[in-house]
């Protein structure tokens, strides 16, 4: 009945004040102005101003739908101004380092997802364990990194994606495999599995051993989770995986899973360049992500 139109045409006619002014700031001409406004009054069954009058008296019939103008047109500027927002992003960059191996188990599915929605954002990404990733985003080669570990400063947003609480799995017959949670000294006569990534940028390393001051009699290296669990089973070492990688491997009775003290609990995010943060395509991202985590991941808890 009461189209956008109607309510532009009266909020015009309140500015200008005049029919004439009305019809050159709308680009119509009087005659289909006039038309317009006599169209509206019939259908409310009312007049909407005093004609001859300056500047316009508008009717109770006007003020009510003045008063409507006022809600609604700001609200749909917004609206536009966000759309055509989304269209400047549509064909954006994201090109990312993955500092995590065991992410590919949630991420793959989040970047199809994602795909679906932003189809024109160019995505490519790079493993990230063979170099430091930060300098790379903050130089413009990366656009985004999936990290655990937060380098406070400015000029880089860290965005949470969701918590997690990192475990040590054992072999079933294992002897730490009774033990009801695992102490940094339990560690030091073990040989530990991990991801071929240098052991200081390990969270079992940087946030349990090290601390206590710690060092495992020997340590080697598996190239992905699966491979990691087997090794495991079998009894050539611990290996330290986030719960929600490792969930599906307890369940099935491969592995025992247990914590790492009182529990070594971390959170991943996606850092990204502080200037760019708002951009629409990321915050999609940054939403695909948790969605799909929240779907698919054992375990973990939105911030």
């Amino acid at each position: 009945m009461i189209e956008i139109k109607h309510l532009k045409t009266l909020a015009s006619l309140r500015e200008t004040g005049s029919l004439t002014a009305t019809a050159t700031s709308l680009h119509l001409t009087q005659s289909a102005l006039s038309h317009q406004i006599k169209d509206l009054e019939s259908r409310i069954g009312g007049q909407l101003f005093l004609r001859k009058t300056r500047p316009v008296k508008f009717t109770a019939e006007g003020e009510i739908l003045l008063k409507l103008a006022d809600e609604l047109l700001p609200k749909l500027t917004a609206a536009e101004q966000q759309l055509a927002g989304l269209k400047e992003d549509s064909n954006g960059r994201l090109h990312m380092a993955i500092d995590c191996h065991s992410c590919f188990q949630w991420l793959m599915p989040a970047l199809k997802e994602y795909q679906i929605s932003w189809p024109n954002v160019g995505l490519d990404f790079s493993s990230g364990f063979g170099f430091d990733p930060i300098p790379a985003l903050l130089s413009g080669e990366l656009d985004l990194v999936i990290t655990s570990d937060i380098l406070p400063r400015s000029d880089v947003h860290y965005e949470p994606l969701f918590d997690f609480e990192m475990r040590l799995i054992t072999a079933l017959n294992h002897p730490l495999a009774d033990k009801g949670r695992v102490e940094p000294e339990d560690l030091r006569g073990q040989t530990m599995l991990s991801y071929p990534v240098p052991k200081q940028r390990l969270d079992v390393v940087k946030h349990f051993m090290q601390p206590a001051g710690v060092e495992p009699e020997k340590w080697k290296q598996a190239d992905n989770t699966l491979m990691l669990v087997q090794m495991v089973s079998a009894g050539l070492g611990v290996a330290s995986l986030p719960n929600w990688a490792i969930s599906e491997f307890s369940r099935q009775g491969l592995v025992t899973s247990l914590p790492l003290g009182d529990g070594l609990q971390r959170r991943l995010f996606a850092a990204v360049r502080s200037a760019e943060s708002n951009k629409h395509y990321l915050q999609a991202f940054f939403n695909t992500a948790r969605q799909q985590s929240e779907n698919h991941l054992e375990g973990i808890k939105l911030p």
